[in-house]
């Protein structure tokens, strides 16, 4: 057993190696990783080359709710940058909250930074030059807004990583024991109130130590409080679950307004715009400029908001056969999940935003280069989970052969942790975070390892929702020290480099709320919540 678990983990510390050592991008370490685990499969798990390959195969194609999703959102923001409407946009951010530096971090950085990352942009690209141009410092400016959204980074991309746990949690508890997404978001959703919280004291701290905690402990309060309420009410229904961060990052910023008119403090303040921000912000309304957004958001509530529409689209699963390893369809949900809506709201936002042809072409010329990067390394990491899951697998038997890695990783872990294994998954998941960038892609690694694991601890359906949860969590809070996401962060302010000096500053508080999220896992496990 002790040479198949060093086997086991051979790939992820190849995957480590390559992001720590050599400093290679997430893609090239995917590959490393794929080619490793692949080889461990063959040569010592007796899994044939068919299977590694179909189990690649099912990987990219259950990827598909976040890859396809990375895709299409990058051509929109892609549109929107060369339209001007980006342009625009930052231009209005600048002039929020200026006499309030508390409810100015709230309000970007949790409030539109979960908003912007739900419907599909990106906060590490698009807020650190205008944080920047707010005077804030470089760490902050590449720091706060990877460590924003990160309490709600289960709702990201339309609730992508909630629906790969939701993929991956149903295929495992098998047919008839399936979850629903009000189960599993009621359990995440125990997490968000006092992540959303202490992110927020984090954000303050990195601003201003502990005298800007002492300024902005109220709108802090207010911050979480508001995430808990909305959360509590959209994770209790279905079609409302996937929507969390759409409308918690909404409340955020509506309530944070009605702070600052409460306090008597401005909202806006345009006395630090420039005379030709000025004159483009009366060239280019604000409403056209969002108008891809809001129109994305419009067309996601009409179609999850009535019950009958939901139901009709979440249950029409559009499956692929012939492709999964053990023979079973997999559900895709075309008509349902986000990727599809966001570009047919970037196709109609064309008849508003009325763009010039040569700004189509660029937009496309430029999404071109950005997009192959990152869509392969969100679904190289689900090829890696999915040859982990089905290594020792047999197309002659239709059944495992020898353990897989993940029975091997679990039966080790349940002996090594036993009762105290609620507090490691946090942790696991910081690590897989780390070296995949994406709280989805660490589901896809080690959602089945983690409920494996549950299975032989014996912790029940609920159990293994809540150590999977704080996994999840633990993959989104790891935003904050991802080389990928702080390098992005840096490379959109021309200074690459600089994100090392965030990890070493970030790492600490990423430490800290990971290890808070694993006491508060353990103590939902003694106390036994239900779904």
């Amino acid at each position: 057993m002790e040479g198949q678990l060093l086997l086991t983990l051979l790939p992820i510390a190849v995957i480590v190696c390559m992001l720590v050592i050599f400093k290679k991008s997430a893609d090239v370490s995917g590959i490393a990783g794929w080619l490793c685990v692949s080889a461990v499969a063959i040569l010592f798990f007796k899994t044939s080359l068919e299977v590694v390959l179909k189990s690649t195969a099912s990987g990219i194609l259950r990827s598909f709710p976040v890859s396809l999703i990375v895709l299409t959102s990058l051509f929109m923001m892609a549109y929107m940058e060369k339209s001007g409407a980006l342009k625009r946009i930052i231009i209005f951010i600048k002039t929020i909250s200026s006499d309030n530096k508390a409810v100015q971090i709230m309000m970007i950085n949790i409030g539109f930074g979960t908003l912007m990352v739900s419907v599909g942009a990106t906060p590490v690209s698009l807020l650190p030059p205008i944080l920047l141009a707010m005077g804030y410092s470089t760490k902050v400016a590449i720091g706060l807004p990877a460590i924003g959204y990160d309490s709600l980074c289960t709702y990201s991309l339309l609730g992508a990583p909630l629906v790969a746990f939701l993929d991956f949690a149903n295929r495992y508890l098998g047919p008839g024991n399936e979850i629903t997404p009000s189960q599993a978001g009621s359990v995440f959703y125990y997490f968000l109130p006092l992540v959303s919280t202490l992110i927020g004291f984090c954000m303050l701290y990195i601003v201003g130590k502990w005298k800007g905690i002492k300024e902005g402990f109220l709108p802090c309060i207010v911050t979480g409080g508001t995430i808990a309420v909305v959360a509590y009410f959209t994770n209790k229904v279905d079609n409302l679950v996937t929507l969390t961060g759409v409308l918690c990052g909404i409340a955020v910023i509506l309530v944070m307004a009605l702070y600052l008119k409460v306090t008597g403090k401005k909202l806006f303040d345009r006395s630090k715009l420039t005379e030709e921000e000025i004159a483009y912000e009366k060239q280019y309304p604000l409403w056209k400029a969002l108008s891809p957004w809001i129109i994305l958001v419009g067309l996601i509530l009409a179609l999850n908001l009535p019950k009958p529409i939901y139901d009709f689209l979440y249950n029409l699963t559009l499956p692929i056969s012939g492709i999964s390893v053990d023979g079973k369809p997999i559900a895709t949900r075309a008509l349902w999940n986000a990727y599809t809506w966001i570009a047919v709201a970037v196709f109609l936002s064309m008849f508003v935003m009325k763009p010039k042809l040569t700004e189509v072409k660029e937009s496309v010329k430029v999404w071109w280069k950005r997009a192959p990067r990152p869509v392969f390394s969100a679904a190289i990491f689900f090829a890696i989970g999915e040859i982990m899951n089905y290594s020792g697998w047999s197309m002659e038997t239709m059944k495992f052969e020898t353990n897989s890695m993940i029975k091997v990783l679990a039966e080790s872990s349940a002996s090594a942790f036993d009762n105290a294994y609620g507090f490691i998954t946090g942790f696991i998941g910081m690590f897989g975070g780390f070296i995949s960038g994406s709280e989805a892609s660490t589901i896809a690694m080690f959602a089945n390892y983690t409920m494996e694991t549950a299975s032989k601890l014996n912790l029940g359906t609920n159990g293994l929702i809540i150590v999977t949860a704080a996994l999840a969590f633990g993959g989104g809070l790891a935003s904050v020290i991802s080389p990928a996401k702080l390098q992005n962060a840096a490379a959109s302010i021309d200074k690459l480099g600089e994100e090392n000096k965030v990890i070493k500053m970030a790492f600490i508080f990423a430490l800290i709320l990971i290890t808070i999220t694993s006491v508060f896992a353990l103590m939902l496990l003694k106390i036994g919540v239900s779904v």
